[in-house]
C-alpha cells in the first residue's frame, strides 16, 4: 500500500503553528507531507526557535527532488510572532481551501490543520466561525466535529454557538443527521462494526424526568428509540452528562455525543489535552486538527508542545490508509 500524502496547513502565521510544523517536518512519518502556507514564515519560525531550517521545494518539483514540498500561500505582510495581522487573513483561508481542493481532487489523501485565529480572520473582513464550518461549506456536505484522545471520543451536536442559542438549535433532524454521520464514521474510519454511542441529555440530570427541562422526554429519547428500532443503532441515553464520563461507564462506549461544546470538551481536555485531536466527520477525506489554539504568548519562543500536531498527523495517516484500503477492496 502506498504511503498516504497529507496536506499540512500551519494556520495562523503569528501563532505557534509554523514552529510546530517545523518540528513535524524534522521527523520521519509513515506519510508524505505537503505544506500549504507561507515559506518565509516557516523558515523564520525555524530560525527563531533554533530548529533545523527545512529545504522547501515547489510542490510540483520532480518526484526524486529532495526536500519538503510546499504550496506557497504568501502572506500579505511578514508575520510577527505573537501579533496576528488581519492583513494575512486571506492567506490563511487560501491555504485551507487550496489544501481542501487537493484532498477533494485526490492529489492529497488527508488534511492536517494547525490553529487559526478567528478574530484576526474576521477583522480581515472574512466572516469565519471555524475551520470545521469552512470545510463543510467548501465540500458542500454536513459534518460533525469530534475530538478524541486515547481515553475518549466526544462528538458535538452543536459547535460554536452561544449557550443561549443551543436549545433552539437542537431538533430531531439535526440529531438524526449527527448520529448517522457519527455512526458511519465509527464503522468506516475506526473499525467498529457495531459502535456503541452514548448520547448525553441537554439538561442537568438529563432533565430529571421533565422537572429540569423536557428536551430529553419530548425530543432526544423518542429519536433514539426510533433509530434503535429502525436501523439497529446501539445508542445509550439520554444520559446525565455529570456521570456519563465515569471511567467504568466510559469503557463501554465507542464515542459520546455531547449536546454542546462545553458539555464535552472540558472532560476530553482534562483527560489528555496534549494528545487530543479534532476530527471533522462526514467530509469526503480525512481531516484532523490540533486541539489547541494559537498560543500567541508562546509563539517564536521554541517552547510550544508539538504533541497534538504529532497526534493529528498520526491519526490522519491512519484514517487515510484505511480509506485507501477500502477503496482498493
Amino acid at each position: 500500500m502506498r504511503r498516504p500524502r497529507l496536506a499540512l496547513v500551519p494556520g495562523e502565521p503569528a501563532g505557534v503553528g509554523p514552529e510546530l510544523c517545523i518540528a513535524a517536518l524534522a521527523r520521519d512519518w509513515d506519510a508524505d507531507l505537503v505544506v500549504y502556507g507561507d515559506g518565509d514564515t516557516l523558515r523564520r519560525a525555524a530560525e527563531t526557535t533554533g530548529q533545523p531550517i527545512p529545504r522547501l521545494i515547489p510542490h510540483d518539483a520532480p518526484a526524486d527532488a529532495p526536500g519538503v514540498r510546499l504550496v506557497e500561500c504568501r502572506n500579505a505582510r511578514p508575520a510577527r510572532f505573537g501579533e496576528p495581522d488581519p492583513a494575512n487573513a486571506t492567506a490563511v483561508i487560501d491555504a485551507l481551501t487550496a489544501a481542501a481542493d487537493a484532498c477533494r481532487s485526490g492529489a492529497c489523501d488527508g488534511l492536517v490543520t494547525g490553529p487559526v485565529h478567528k478574530a484576526a480572520i474576521n477583522d480581515g473582513g472574512i466572516p469565519y466561525t471555524g475551520t470545521t464550518e469552512l470545510l463543510a461549506r467548501h465540500a458542500g456536505c454536513d459534518v460533525v466535529m469530534m475530538l478524541a484522545n486515547d481515553i475518549v471520543r466526544v462528538a458535538l451536536a452543536t459547535t460554536h454557538l452561544p449557550l443561549r442559542d443551543v436549545a433552539d438549535a437542537i431538533d430531531a433532524p439535526l440529531l438524526e443527521r449527527v448520529l448517522r454521520t457519527l455512526h458511519d464514521a465509527l464503522r468506516r474510519d475506526f473499525g467498529h462494526p457495531q459502535p456503541v454511542i452514548a448520547v448525553l441529555g441537554l439538561n442537568p440530570h438529563a432533565g430529571e424526568d421533565g422537572h429540569l427541562g423536557r428536551e430529553e422526554l419530548d425530543l432526544i429519547a423518542p429519536l433514539l428509540e426510533r433509530l434503535r428500532a429502525e436501523d439497529g443503532f446501539d445508542l445509550r441515553g439520554p444520559l446525565p452528562a455529570d456521570t456519563a464520563f465515569l471511567p467504568a461507564r466510559l469503557a463501554r462506549f465507542d464515542a459520546v455525543l455531547a449536546m454542546y461544546h462545553d458539555q464535552g470538551m472540558p472532560v476530553l481536555k482534562y483527560s489528555g489535552f496534549e494528545q487530543a485531536v479534532n476530527l471533522t466527520l462526514g467530509l469526503p477525506y480525512p481531516r484532523v486538527a490540533v486541539d489547541h489554539g494559537t498560543a500567541l504568548d508562546l509563539a517564536g519562543r521554541g517552547v510550544a508542545d508539538p504533541s497534538s500536531l504529532f497526534a493529528a498527523i498520526t491519526s490522519c495517516a491512519q484514517l487515510a490508509r484505511r480509506r485507501t484500503a477500502d477503496v482498493r477492496a
